[in-house]
């Protein structure tokens, strides 16, 4: 009875060790894929702010301007659209200025001119594309001029793809630890009853029923590991949400969710061919081989 009992703790406890590793590489593998959706929301936001400002002609009509407006909205790459009056332009820049620009002009008419500000979606958000929009936008004889920074853009987009190239060689080499690391998690713990499955082999047991019970306690392994990092993802972003507000501005819960799912998804799929392919070397292996 003792001995039952002390090969159960012992089944138990390698369970357990099992469960625990492979919860902390999918914890580590889910903090980091976050990271990544984080970096590209801030990437996509940084984008989709850059300064486009389309300077109409002093004499043009409002209606001509509203036009443009709706015929930019309208265009698949514009994300907003914001009319600035001359008065409102004027009003914005006493505010920068900190006292009244009128002022400074006595008698003179107001020489700021109506403008709209446009905001690109970040896909859009490149030289290429804004040049092409600018082109079309200069043949409007009530367009005076096109203004945004070209070489801030060029090096927003130009470091943005750098980032990105280094987090995708990341995350790929952090997959294939992942994948070792549990790959050898779970040999371990089957290295541990390689003499139950040569037993099972003795006495006449299938290599699919010898299976059926270790790919089912893999499985349950990666699934309940993948659910113990989603709790663990789950309070880390509640407790940054707490510190920094502002992060949910940036934040995709259809994606967070996404994230979550597929880290217990990962955790079965690796967890399964895991357990198959160490489960396979002892069942082919040599007596001999079994002791060392």
């Amino acid at each position: 009875m003792s001995e039952r009992n002390s090969s159960n703790r012992r089944v138990a406890g390698s369970y357990a060790m099992s469960l625990v590793s492979i919860m902390l590489v999918l914890f580590l593998l889910g903090v980091f894929a976050i990271f990544m959706m984080h970096a590209r929301k801030l990437s996509n936001h940084i984008k989709e702010n850059l300064g486009f400002e389309i300077v109409m002609n002093s004499d043009v009509k409002e209606a001509n301007i509203l036009r443009l407006q709706k015929e930019l909205d309208a265009m698949p790459a514009v994300k907003s659209t914001e009319y600035i009056t001359k008065e409102e332009a004027i009003s914005r820049l006493s505010e920068d200025l900190g006292e009244d620009f009128l002022e400074w002009l006595g008698n003179e008419a107001n020489p700021l001119l109506p403008s709209i500000d446009v905001r690109f979606h970040a896909a859009y958000a490149n030289t290429d594309s804004i040049a092409v929009i600018e082109s079309q936008l200069l043949e409007n004889t009530d367009v005076k001029e096109v203004y945004y920074q070209k070489s801030l853009i060029d090096l927003i987009n130009n470091n943005i793809r750098k980032i990105a190239t280094l987090l995708m060689i990341v995350s790929l080499i952090l997959l294939f630890i992942a994948i070792a690391l549990i790959r050898n998690t779970i040999r371990l713990s089957i290295y541990a009853k390689r003499f139950l499955v040569r037993s099972m082999q003795l006495v006449g047991a299938t290599e699919s029923f010898i299976r059926r019970p270790f790919l089912k306690s893999g499985v349950s392994q990666g699934f309940f590991g993948g659910l113990l990092a989603d709790l663990f993802l789950v309070g880390i972003l509640y407790w940054i949400s707490k510190r920094v507000p502002d992060l949910m501005l940036i934040q995709d819960m259809t994606v967070i969710v996404a994230i979550l799912l597929g880290v217990i998804v990962l955790g079965v799929i690796l967890a399964w061919f895991s357990t198959r392919a160490a489960l396979d070397k002892f069942l082919k292996a040599d007596l001999d081989k079994l002791y060392n």
